[in-house]
């Protein structure tokens, strides 16, 4: 297995490896020492299906169904992002995000595989959110230690919906589920229990608010912190192509798919895993961590 930097900051390319053989302990245990090391791993030219994508997701935690994006059986963990070409709404994860932030236990992790890619655009942008948290102004750091912040599922449920004609994949997500606006809470800061590097966990699509802090007086914080999160210096862009596979930590991460491929048909299919839990990460945090 090789592995070549994508950026000063996050991901790496990894060849010479074929994830349509099994996968050893000994590629098992590379793959996710990998991970936790770059955050983002892209792999060319695998072309996995769909019993492949699952057998490789199965090396990082158990595949998980997205309440909000099932795919069709016999594999619901399997979630196809589909945007015909004359779709002229917007895209599937576009804006910065992590995955399902607003869940109790939001997944651990995500793996994209390309099965039809437009001939130029359609590129998927990550921000490594440890560097974030490292490079952050001290009075922001302070705003944020020991605090939770408020996660709702705003494009799929009731309060903050987007506008239908908005909205990507019509029927094919769960919309208007009011329980999707239930607050829930989770620390701003999230520390790796393998590296023990901390990390932001936040977003502008599911952050409302800081915990004890109104929506007005939370936002100008927010939107700061926000703005640094995903500076240039912290992000890397990937360009697709058939049969790629991209894999990412979705506790340490943010990522924005770029709606920029209108007359072109693009199709991915989507598995999260619950490898890592939220709480591992939370109680890898000394008590005089900062």
């Amino acid at each position: 297995m090789n592995i070549h930097p994508i950026s000063g900051s996050i991901g790496a390319v990894v060849t010479n490896i074929d994830l349509k053989n099994p996968i050893s302990d000994e590629l098992t245990a590379d793959l996710r020492g990998a991970l936790d090391q770059y955050l983002l791993l892209t792999l060319p030219d695998q072309h996995l299906n769909a019993t492949q994508h699952l057998n490789l997701c199965e090396v990082f935690g158990s595949p998980i169904v997205n309440p909000y994006g099932p795919g069709k059986p016999p594999h619901p963990e399997l979630t196809h992002i589909i945007k015909e070409k004359d779709d002229d709404a917007g895209v599937f994860g576009g804006g910065w995000h992590t995955d399902l932030s607003f869940l109790e236990e939001p997944p651990s992790g995500s793996i994209l595989c390309a099965i039809e890619v437009p001939p130029y655009g359609g590129d998927t942008l990550f921000s490594n959110q440890q560097t974030a948290w490292e490079t952050l102004p001290d009075p922001l750091k302070a705003m944020l230690d020991d605090r939770k912040i408020v996660h709702v599922g705003k494009p799929y449920g009731i309060k903050w919906a987007p506008p239908l004609e908005e909205q990507s994949m019509k029927g094919s997500t769960l919309r208007n589920d009011p329980n999707a606006d239930r607050e829930r809470f989770h620390p701003a800061i999230l520390r790796h229990p393998k590296t023990q590097r901390p990390g932001l966990y936040l977003n502008p699509t599911y952050s409302l608010r800081l915990d004890g802090m109104s929506e007005a007086e939370s936002r100008p914080i927010l939107d700061s912190i926000m703005q640094h999160a995903t500076l240039p210096e912290f992000c890397c862009r990937i360009s697709w192509s058939a049969g790629m596979v991209a894999i990412w930590d979705n506790f340490s991460t943010q990522h924005y798919a770029v709606n920029d491929y209108f007359g072109f048909r693009r199709e991915m299919r989507r598995a999260s895993f619950s490898g890592y839990s939220i709480q591992d990460y939370i109680s890898s945090r000394p008590q005089d961590a900062s």
